[in-house]
């Protein structure tokens, strides 16, 4: 099996209730990202941490500095874990990712996190252009409700839509027990 890493994409406060922009179900995704963290801190596993940061203050959230900008304590870093931040969707674009993963010799990336129609596409579709394998963890993923052209997409049907794209070239899309089932065997 080629080496493997975790990628948890902004898993930060801003997204759950009372932050700046809830997501849906954000709890339910964090503790999935739990234990698909927890077997690769068991494992010793290479994983990586990416935090989004806008450097204005004014930023609509994850604004530098404040407690909505800080990683969910759902899936806080340990000491020795890295901390990637970056200021766009794509979490290799002017960070990095790509650099630490090449040092580690990883040839494959699990990606989760927030959010599923952003940061985790963006994200997903960089590292196969770098080369990567990739699995997205599916249900450790969530996003919002989207509004076009007056008309509301539910999260849920965005999450789909984007999932069945990614599937379709980009990724392999597990749900957090066939993942780790699967590891397990």
């Amino acid at each position: 099996m080629s080496k493997t890493a975790l990628i948890l994409v902004d898993i930060q406060n801003d997204y759950f209730p009372g932050g700046k922009m809830e997501l849906h179900e954000p709890e339910k995704a964090a503790n999935n990202a739990r234990a698909i963290l927890d077997y690769f801190r068991e494992k010793n596993l290479p994983l990586f941490h990416v935090q989004h940061i806008f450097p204005d203050s004014g930023a609509p959230f994850f604004a530098a500095g404040t407690e909505g900008a800080s990683i969910h304590q759902s899936v806080t870093p340990l000491e020795n874990e890295t901390v990637i931040q970056k200021q766009l969707p794509n979490s290799f674009l002017h960070t990095s990712l790509e650099e630490k993963l090449r040092k580690e010799e990883v040839e494959h990336v699990v990606i989760l996190g927030m959010m599923s129609h952003m940061c985790i596409d963006a994200t997903s579709r960089a590292a196969v252009d770098l080369g990567f394998s990739c699995t997205v963890i599916e249900d450790a993923c969530t996003c919002p409700d989207l509004t076009f052209n007056n008309k509301t997409v539910e999260a849920e049907k965005v999450h789909t839509a984007i999932m069945a794209a990614l599937e379709s070239f980009y990724a392999k899309i597990e749900t957090t027990e066939s993942f780790l089932r699967t590891v397990t065997n």
